[in-house]
C-alpha cells in the first residue's frame, strides 16, 4: 500500500471562497429583484453602485495602496456590496452609497488584512456609517411614492398607522430597506445555502427563537418581531458570515443568542426601532473571546 506524507489539512474540499460567494449573491437575487420592482428603478441603480463602489475600492486598496495581490474575482467585494445596498433606504443617494462602500471596503476590510482577516462584518460597517451621518436619509422610507414608516417604526413611533398584515410582511408589500422586505424570498434564499450547506443552523435559528422568546416577555407579537424589519437577512446572511462569527457549533449558539438579545434589547429600549446590525456588529467583537472558551478538547489530552 502506497502512503503519500503531507501536511495539513488532509481532508480537502471542493468548495472555494468565490464559489461560496457566488452561492450566496445567487440567494440573494431574488429578494433584490424583488426591491427594484416594489420600489423603483432608483433602487436598481443603489445596488449597482455598492457593489461596483465595492469592487472597485477593493482593487485600488490591493492594487494601489496595500500593493497585495488583486483579488476581486473571489466575489467578496461584490457580495459586501449586495448586502450592504439590501441594507439601504431605496432613495439614497448614489454619493452617499459610495461612502458607505469605502468604509465597508477599505477601512472594515483591507485595512484589517482582506477577505478572512476582518474582524466586523463590512458590509453592516458601511450600514452603520451611513446611518450615524444621514440619519434622516437612512430612516425615510417611501413605497408606491408615498412615505410612510416601516411597521418597526409605526410600533415604536407608536403611530396611528395600520399594521401590516403577516400576509404582507412575507411577501414584502410594505416599506424598508430595499432587500429585507421580501420575507419570504430570503427564506427561501437560505433553503437553497441550507441544501448547499454553505451555511448551518445554529446561528440563525438561535438568532430567531432568541427574539421571539424575549419579544413574548415584552408584550409584543412574537411573529411580527421575527417578520419585520431586518432579522431574516441578518440571521441568514450576515450572522452567518464565516470571517465574523465564531468556529465551534456551541460558540454559534452563544452567537446567535447575543445577536438575539441585543436585537429586543435595542428595539425596546433603544431609540431606533430596529436593532439588527448594531447587535451583530457587538458580538462581532465577542467573537474571539467566544472561540476561546467554546474550543473543543483536543482528543486524548486534558485541555
Amino acid at each position: 500500500m502506497k502512503f503519500t506524507i503531507s501536511p495539513a489539512p488532509h481532508i480537502k474540499s471542493k468548495e472555494t471562497t468565490s464559489k461560496i460567494m457566488l452561492s450566496v449573491f445567487l440567494a440573494l437575487i431574488p429578494s433584490g429583484l424583488w426591491g427594484v420592482y416594489k420600489f423603483g428603478d432608483h433602487s436598481g441603480y443603489v445596488i449597482l453602485t455598492s457593489v461596483l463602489s465595492c469592487v472597485f475600492f477593493e482593487y485600488v486598496s490591493q492594487k494601489f495602496i496595500f500593493k497585495t495581490k488583486v483579488k476581486i474575482t473571489d466575489g467578496s467585494a461584490a457580495l459586501t456590496g449586495l448586502l450592504m445596498a439590501y441594507c439601504l433606504p431605496p432613495d439614497i443617494a448614489l454619493w452617499q452609497v459610495c461612502i458607505g462602500s469605502f468604509f465597508a471596503i477599505f477601512i472594515a476590510k483591507e485595512c484589517f488584512g482582506g477577505v478572512g482577516f476582518n474582524i466586523f462584518n463590512p458590509a453592516l460597517i458601511g450600514r452603520a456609517v451611513l446611518l450615524s451621518s444621514f440619519p434622516t436619509v437612512m430612516t425615510k422610507w417611501q413605497i408606491d411614492g408615498v412615505t410612510s414608516a416601516t411597521p418597526l417604526g409605526i410600533l415604536k413611533e407608536k403611530l396611528a398607522q395600520q399594521l401590516p398584515s403577516y400576509a404582507d410582511l412575507f411577501v414584502g408589500n410594505i416599506p424598508g430597506s430595499i432587500g429585507e422586505v421580501s420575507k419570504i424570498l430570503l427564506l427561501l434564499g437560505a433553503i437553497f445555502l441550507f441544501y448547499r450547506r454553505i451555511i448551518s443552523w445554529h446561528i440563525p435559528i438561535t438568532f430567531i427563537l432568541t427574539v421571539a422568546v424575549l419579544s413574548v416577555l415584552f408584550r409584543q407579537d412574537p411573529v411580527f418581531q421575527v417578520i419585520s424589519g431586518g432579522i431574516i437577512l441578518g440571521a441568514f446572511f450576515m450572522a452567518t458570515d464565516y470571517v465574523t462569527s465564531p468556529l465551534f457549533s456551541k460558540g454559534k449558539i452563544i452567537f446567535g443568542f447575543g445577536c438575539g438579545l441585543l436585537t429586543v434589547l435595542i428595539r425596546n429600549l433603544g431609540s431606533y426601532p430596529e436593532g439588527v446590525c448594531y447587535s451583530i456588529l457587538i458580538m462581532n467583537i465577542l467573537v474571539p473571546l467566544i472561540d476561546r472558551f467554546t474550543k473543543p478538547r483536543v482528543f486524548g489530552t486534558w485541555e
